[in-house]
């Protein structure tokens, strides 16, 4: 390519990255440089012009997959919002219980590497957490099963086990459509969160009470009580009113104790070689307070069993009045907006209370309700939507382009925007769903505690990487060979070469992918000219780097960052 093509690629790209972040609304500050261009402007990210209508099948595809894409943009139209959600109701696809292997904690030799990484890391499940992703037909369960995963947290950080690890995140796929309760019950009993948090081997005269704070806290009703609204109920001094003691917390705890681990094979309860992470936890009665509990208003009678016990906290904290706002409101932010109105989690909620037949925690009818919601579907002022977290963001990308992948590049990468997926750094995950939006008081971004300047230049880098250098041959796609079963990454710019010489065909599909419709004409001129400005005496080629080009003038632009 000559220099004076590169000249006009860069000033093209320029220009259409200026005009992408020159909307309404304005983007803040922001450093770096990438692939010779500008960097993506820092967030807040410009809104749609004025007046813009965007297309509301993209939105819900933004929503409630991965990321659009022709074919399941084409599907929501087909079958409306409602058919839609029926059908992704009963789609299957994604599992990790293949991967819920137990093995012993012996079982690779010193200095196996690839052994250990099958077998102790979070490589193999994060890898099928991509593929799955980026590929597999439900992908409605899969984002609520990542929403559920960023409210009930266990992680690779501290406990190291592929099959617990596997298992765990098996629930969420498991539960995601079905009662609440029951998704709160077998993780309570998960041996993988049973060492994440101590409940396993917990016993009577020194209870831990870890798990019991955190399934309260964060899992279920959290520290104040709530209006159904959302709302923090106070005190005649105007403080917020708890929801529980300490001396919940220690009764709680009390009535979780005498749990273990199962065994791998016929090992011996002893075995701290063998834990099976993969299996529920098993009762072992000399270690169970069996004396009277009160806690929550609940009373557990003495010499009531392991179970009874177990059962009485998961319905104490689940039929508590603050559950059903709590999760309501955590539900809407990550599929939704952080910034929903009060009125928006009132009826969220009132479907996790009852949801038209009597019954309560149905996380089907919550998710419809979620998303069939007129805030959902018809956002109303400019606090609608919401910023992508860099998971998002990747697969999006990824969706948009047409990849095929196994998922190895995806968590090869997702650490350095510092969100690896099954490694939070603590139980309250990557992010809390109350961070602000920088620059202003009231307003929820939670995504923007990791989308830092430095983090938004990595993604500008990625970005780059996976378009204007996104070709098969990339070395990162590669299978790799010490993990069995890899197939390794491909980007498919068949169907962007197909497009020929038809450039306003390749914006109309960026818009339509990334934007929802919702560019300028002045913007799509501006993408259309940076596509334009790249020549090759091979069609074929020429097709394919121009569409490389503008994908990533649009991926690095502000707008392609918020969901709205």
């Amino acid at each position: 390519m000559s220099s004076v093509t590169k000249r006009a690629m860069a000033a093209g790209s320029a220009l259409a990255l200026a005009l992408l972040a020159a909307c309404d609304g304005g983007g803040g500050g922001g450093g770096g440089s990438a692939g010779g261009l500008v960097a993506t402007p820092a967030i807040p990210a410009p809104l749609p012009a004025a007046g813009t209508a965007l297309d509301d099948s993209v939105r819900l595809a933004q929503q409630a997959s991965f990321g659009p894409t022709v074919a399941l943009v084409d599907r929501i139209r087909s079958l409306g919002v409602n058919g839609w959600l029926d059908e992704q109701f009963a789609a299957t696809g994604s599992t990790y219980a293949d991967l819920a292997v137990d093995v012993r904690a012996d079982s690779c030799a010193a200095g196996d590497t690839a052994c250990s990484t099958q077998r102790f890391t979070r490589t193999p499940a994060a890898m099928r957490f991509y593929a799955d992703a980026v590929a597999a037909p439900d992908q409605l369960r899969q984002r609520v099963a990542f929403a559920l995963s960023q409210m009930i947290v266990a992680s690779e950080a501290a406990v190291r086990s592929t099959a617990g690890i596997a298992a765990f995140n098996q629930l969420f796929l498991t539960h995601a459509f079905g009662s609440y309760r029951e998704l709160l019950l077998a993780v309570t009993l998960n041996a993988y969160m049973g060492d994440y948090l101590d409940m396993a081997d917990s016993r009577k005269g020194a209870p831990s009470e870890n798990y019991a704070r955190e399934f309260l806290q964060l899992f279920t009703m959290g520290p104040d009580k709530l209006g159904m609204d959302g709302s923090i109920q106070r005190d005649a001094s105007g403080g917020p009113i708890p929801n529980y003691t300490a001396d919940d917390i220690r009764e709680i705890a009390r009535a979780l104790t005498g749990w273990t681990y199962a065994r791998v094979g016929s090992a011996a309860a002893t075995d701290g070689m063998a834990i099976a992470y993969g299996q529920p936890m098993i009762v072992t009665p000399t270690r169970y307070d069996s004396a009277e509990k009160r806690f929550l208003g609940t009373v557990v009678a003495a010499g009531a069993s392991q179970q009874a016990s177990v059962a009485a906290v998961v319905d104490a904290a689940f039929n508590n009045a603050s559950t059903a706002p709590f999760v309501a409101r955590h539900l809407i932010t990550h599929l939704v907006t952080p910034n929903p109105s009060p009125a928006y989690i009132g009826r969220v909620a009132a479907v996790f209370a009852n949801n038209g037949s009597g019954v309560r925690g149905d996380l089907k009818a919550v998710v419809r309700a979620i998303l069939t919601d007129a805030e959902a579907r018809a956002p109303q002022g400019t606090n609608a939507g919401k910023l992508k977290e860099p998971v998002l963001a990747m697969t999006s990308l990824a969706r948009a382009i047409g990849f095929t992948t196994d998922g190895y590049v995806f968590q090869a990468r997702d650490g350095t925007f510092g969100q690896p997926v099954m490694r939070a750094p603590s139980v309250f995950n990557f992010y809390p769903d109350d961070f602000p939006l920088p620059g202003n008081a009231t307003l929820r971004s939670p995504a923007s505690k990791l989308l830092t300047s430095a983090n938004q230049l990595r993604l500008h880098n990625l970005v780059y990487d996976w378009t204007v250098s996104g070709d098969a041959t990339r070395s990162e796609y590669a299978a790799v060979t010490t993990l069995p079963g890899t197939s390794g990454t491909a980007p498919v710019w068949a169907d962007w070469e197909a497009f020929g010489d038809n450039v306003d065909g390749m914006v109309d599909r960026i818009d339509l992918l990334l934007f929802a419709k919702g560019l300028t004409k002045a913007q799509r001129d501006a993408l259309k000219a940076a596509g334009t400005a790249v020549a090759n005496a091979d069609p074929k080629l020429q097709a394919r780097k121009r569409a490389q080009m503008m994908l990533y003038v649009a991926a690095t632009s502000p707008m392609f960052l918020v969901d709205r």
